[in-house]
């Protein structure tokens, strides 16, 4: 265990360069391969960890003073996933959410119940989470250990359900994204789309940031548009005009690097996802196993990007309107990407959708992370995290609605928004697991007898 804590406090941008130079070995790719896949993927994550602090330096202070200008009344300020995963990590269940995290992968891999292998071991951190949120609300260590298997169950089969989308619109094929927000708030794209798609005339509305550059020429380029958003937030905050221009150029360079650093991660895996490819299908014929990684990757793609920028300024707007919101959006701005990425790719990479599937997700996440604000300080005061007198919420995570039915459900502390969201989000989740089901029988039957 004394290893496991020592390699998990190196942080994401070492412990998972060293699983897959660990991973490249075991799969016979050479010790020189396997170190150049570990470390183009260390120095991958260590310019995603750059840009987001630059976002989260300059873009998160502007967000805190826009908020404070306006008057706004939220005063328990976001943690983000920076804040909130030492929390999880330094939990009862912290370290052995790991073994128990691979055991629930390696069963439901045994009994066909998934073909995600996950190897993103970093990102259990979510799963562990869930269990330590579950024992602090019960007073339960093993209650805690159930929630951090029914959140690993969970996410393997989101895992599955996306696998097309992560195939088809992002690229990724024979890698599977299986953790986070991206994961779990993206079952509320599927039946937006459809709805959507019912409706004669905003159905065709298809609205991206390439066609938004080809109407507007140079002035709709993706680092004209994030110089953009930057100069209107600077003045929203009441920045000066020469620091409202830093920020435009600030958010102008994230629109750049983003997608140069994921390349970098890209070109880390490609061949130790090509070899794990291989062996899978030597040992495993005809089970397409996909490779879990982290949501990180799809970060990369320009209507990403896009999106998370637009939803910065509209995610504190959603917070004002939440009826009884105390939780002021920051930590978790920077990284807006992370809720809204597979919704992005489900809607095809369509802005307009995205907007309104967001705009829900959003407003779901926070009006359950203000629910969760007693747990997640309770649980950041007995870690040594937070201080006595301060209270403490995140919307990675804390606004999980994995997390949030768990520990009221099992604890019978529900109400009329309990019930809502439960309803409400069994059914996305039932509804975008049939249409996958749907789209994996259309697949193996070459489209007969199926509609």
């Amino acid at each position: 265990m004394a290893v496991i804590q020592y390699i998990v406090d190196l942080g994401a941008s070492v412990m998972l360069p060293i699983v897959i130079m660990v991973l490249g070995l075991l799969l016979g790719q050479g010790i020189g391969k396997s170190l150049r896949s570990g470390i183009t993927i260390g120095i991958g994550f260590v310019g995603i960890g750059l840009v987001i602090s630059l976002l989260t330096d300059n873009l998160g202070a502007a967000a805190e003073a826009m908020a404070k200008n306006f008057n706004l009344g939220l005063n328990v300020v976001d943690l983000g996933w920076p804040g909130t995963s030492p929390m999880a990590w330094g939990s009862d269940l912290g370290l052995i959410a790991i073994p128990i995290a691979i055991g629930v992968n390696i069963v439901m891999l045994v009994f066909k119940m998934t073909k995600v292998v996950n190897v993103d071991i970093w990102n259990i951190w979510h799963m562990a989470f869930t269990g330590a949120i579950v024992q602090v609300a019960t007073g339960n260590f093993y209650l805690g250990v159930l929630g951090v298997i029914v959140h690993a169950i969970i996410a393997y089969k989101l895992g599955d359900m996306f696998g097309q989308v992560t195939d088809d619109y992002f690229g990724l094929e024979g890698i599977s994204i299986p953790h986070g927000s991206s994961a779990y708030m993206g079952v509320f794209a599927a039946p937006i789309d459809d709805l959507i798609e019912k409706i004669p005339g905003v159905n065709k509305i298809n609205i991206t940031s390439e066609k938004i550059e080809e109407k507007l020429g140079v002035l709709g380029q993706p680092t004209i548009v994030g110089a953009t958003l930057g100069f209107i937030i600077g003045l929203l905050a009441k920045y000066t005009v020469a620091d409202s221009l830093q920020l435009s150029i600030q958010m102008a360079a994230v629109m750049v690097l983003m997608p140069m650093v994921v390349k970098l991660i890209m070109e880390g895996l490609i061949p130790i996802s090509e070899a794990a490819r291989k062996l899978l299908d030597k040992h495993f014929k005809g089970s397409e196993l996909k490779i879990g990684l982290d949501p990180a990757l799809l970060l990369g793609d320009s209507q990403v990007i896009a999106a998370s920028l637009l939803f910065v300024p509209l995610t504190i707007l959603i917070a004002v309107i939440v009826p009884g919101n105390q939780v002021l959006p920051f930590g978790d701005l920077a990284t807006m990407g992370f809720f809204i990425a597979i919704a992005v790719g489900v809607h095809k990479g369509n802005l307009f959708r995205t907007l309104i599937s967001g705009s829900v997700i959003m407003y779901v996440t926070i009006w359950i992370s203000n629910q969760m604000i007693s747990l997640q300080t309770q649980l950041g005061q007995q870690v040594g995290l937070v201080a006595k007198g301060e209270r403490v919420s995140s919307l990675d995570q804390a606004g999980s609605p994995i997390t949030y039915l768990l520990a009221k459900g099992i604890t019978l502390e529900t109400g009329l928004g309990f019930f809502i969201i439960l309803v409400i989000y069994l059914f996305c989740f039932v509804y975008t697991f049939i249409k996958y089901k749907r789209q994996m029988l259309y697949i193996e039957t070459g489209g007969e007898g199926v509609s």
